[in-house]
């Protein structure tokens, strides 16, 4: 039996290496498992979602190269854009299966989703990095090179706006306001949002900019518009923004994993933690649901203690 029209339209939109094995799969569910047309549908809507946060990519990769932090990545994003939990964990489930089927059949050499669930369990936020650590991390990068340049107004807008490392590889020139000091950042579903962006990031992108970029030879006619390029002159994929952000975490002696989320994560929980307003933060960070955005109001006991002997009245009596 074939797969129906539905299934057909939402295969199309996984890559072309990913649909043999995509339809075998889809084949055996309905053959041997006996899953129903709804189900199988769900299915195929589920690969279609990997394969657009895959999108910022020029080339989404094999499914042999997709690894273990891309499905964590992409889970999270599921969750920042206010996926339901269920939901969130059927789709993990959906994974598993698919993966675990792609190594049965010899497409992959090691499944990748094979930890997902337990690794990327939900309501749980990566660590956040203190004001030094940010600064710590800063204080890693080489200001005598391109690519530290690059690297350091890179790193200022993650932590300055809090943006996704899909959003950051993606922002072109004509997103920038910084005379009204604005950045117009395009999100999940290509919803736009205004997030005001400080002088620090400002000045960092600036020197980047007039050091840099600006007369960057050889660049990519693709990437012509776009803020962040690699050395060869194309748009910096997710990977490598999360190596360099990795890296610098290392340098600086941080424990636990360090990533362009890490920042994200600190950028909000900083917010609130100097008083912001949760609806706000919520607009920054382009949460469809304040749920999502009220997993960081996890402030920490210190913070806590000073707002309360700073604000009530008995606190402060001796």
């Amino acid at each position: 039996m074939q797969p129906d029209q539905t299934q057909r339209r939402l295969l199309a939109r996984l890559p072309e290496a990913w649909r043999p094995t995509a339809r075998d799969y889809l084949g055996v569910l309905r053959v041997e498992r006996g899953a129903s047309p709804h189900t199988l549908e769900a299915y195929a809507r589920d690969l279609a979602k990997l394969a657009a946060f895959f999108a910022p990519r020029e080339v989404a990769p094999p499914l042999g190269e997709v690894s273990e932090g891309d499905l964590h990545d992409f889970v999270r994003d599921l969750y920042d854009v206010g996926l339901a939990q269920r939901s969130v964990q059927r789709i993990q489930s959906g994974l598993k299966g698919f993966f675990r089927f792609a190594l049965e059949e010899g497409t992959v050499d090691t499944n990748p989703a094979a930890e997902l669930e337990s690794a990327a369990a939900p309501r749980k936020l990566p660590d956040v990095l203190s004001v030094a650590e940010i600064e710590a991390l800063f204080a890693q990068i080489d200001h005598s090179t391109p690519e530290g340049l690059r690297n350091r107004a890179m790193v200022e807008f993650l932590y300055a706006c809090g943006m996704r490392v899909s959003e950051l590889t993606t922002l072109r020139l004509n997103q920038l306001f910084l005379e009204g000091g604005f950045v117009r950042v395009v999100g999940k579903g290509d919803k736009e949002r205004l997030v005001p962006i400080g002088g620090s990031a400002v000045k960092h992108w600036r020197t980047y900019y007039e050091h840099v970029r600006r007369d960057q030879g050889n660049v990519d006619p693709r990437s012509a518009e776009t803020c962040f390029l690699g050395r060869r002159g194309k748009a910096l994929s997710r990977n490598m923004v999360f190596m360099i952000v990795r890296d610098l975490g290392r340098a600086a002696g941080l424990s636990g994993p360090i990533g362009p989320h890490t920042l994200r994560h600190s950028f909000a929980t900083h917010l609130l933690e100097g008083g912001a307003d949760l609806r706000a933060v919520q607009e920054m960070l382009g949460h469809a649901s304040i749920t999502t955005t009220e997993l960081y109001t996890h402030l920490d006991i210190g913070h806590l203690r000073d707002v309360l002997l700073e604000c009530h009245p008995l606190a402060r009596s001796r």
